[in-house]
This record gives structure tokens, sequence and C-alpha cells, in this order.
């Protein structure tokens, strides 16, 4: 057995109270804490309309620079398989809710072929793509453009971010 410690056991009020206790930030008053908050939401807002916007502050690095400007405005410019592919989809989760079998075999059709389709769109976007930047941008490289490109050619174009600055058909 141990040695008595000498002295009785402190109630928890009175160990709490002798605890140094200091805080880590000062306290904020819940206005102010009101205020921050509207602050950083105002701030976030702004940033995604600069985003938006396609200022080349507010991007993130994947997005800058004038060939990544390039690659967007080459896709936005033209149609694309790839941004169907969504909406034909969800046809096709309905169509596969029907309970007439030529109509579930269509639908799976459809959405493979819609599939296939978009990546050899996608093949050639990116073939394209590469030989444009090559074109116009001698001596940098294109690694990764192709890519870039196609999956922004997959996105609906009203949800493309940042969004599309050339209307579809214009010359690049």
């Amino acid at each position: 057995m141990s040695d008595k410690k000498g002295r009785p056991t402190p109630k928890r009020k009175e160990a709490e109270e002798q605890r140094v206790f200091r805080r880590l930030a000062p306290a904020a008053t819940k206005e102010a804490k009101k205020l921050q908050k509207q602050q950083a939401r105002i701030s976030r807002a702004a940033q995604r309309e600069a985003y938006m916007r396609g200022d080349e502050d507010a991007l993130p690095l994947r997005d800058r620079g004038p060939i990544r400007k390039f690659v967007r405005d080459y896709v936005d410019a033209r149609r694309s398989i790839g941004e169907y592919f969504l909406p034909v989809i969800v046809l096709v989760l309905f169509m596969t809710v029907v309970p007439v079998l030529q109509v579930q075999l269509a639908a799976i059709v459809l959405m493979y072929s819609v599939l296939a389709f978009s990546i050899l769109d996608g093949v050639f976007l990116s073939r394209k793509i590469k030989r444009e930047v090559a074109s116009r941008y001698p001596g940098e490289s294109a690694k990764g453009l192709g890519m870039y490109g196609w999956l922004r050619s997959t996105q609906i174009r009203k949800l493309r971010a940042p969004s599309p600055k050339v209307k579809r058909g214009s010359k690049i």
C-alpha cells in the first residue's frame, strides 16, 4: 500500500476554482459573432462571383492561365455529346421503370450508346485541343489539357464554372 497524501481530496468546486484556465481566443459577443459570420458570407459570395466571372485571381490553380482560358473558350464554343449525358441518364432512369421489356432494353442501349459516343467525342476533342494549343502556344506543355477540356465538355453548359464567355459556334 502507498502512503496517504496527508490532505483530503478537494471538492469538485474547489478543484475547478484552483485550475488555471486561459482562454485561447477572446470571448466574442453574440453581435460580434453575427457580424463576423455576415462578413464571411459576403466575402464568400464575392469570391464565388469573381470565380464565376473568370477573374484570374479568383480561379483555382488548375483553371489559371491563358492556355486554360483558351481551352475553356474552345470547349464552350462547340456542342458536345457529353453535355447531354446527364439528361439522357435521367431519361433512362424513367425508361427503366416502365414495365415493358423492350423499353427497358432500349433505355440500356441508349445509355451505353451515349456513353460510348461521349467518350469518342472526348478523345477527338482532346486531340483537337492539344493540336490547337501546340500551334497557338508553341513550347508550352499540353499535359492534362485534353482531359481538362473533355471534363468541361461533359458538364451541362449552364452549370459550368467559370461561366462560359463565348457563344456557341463562335470562332476561337
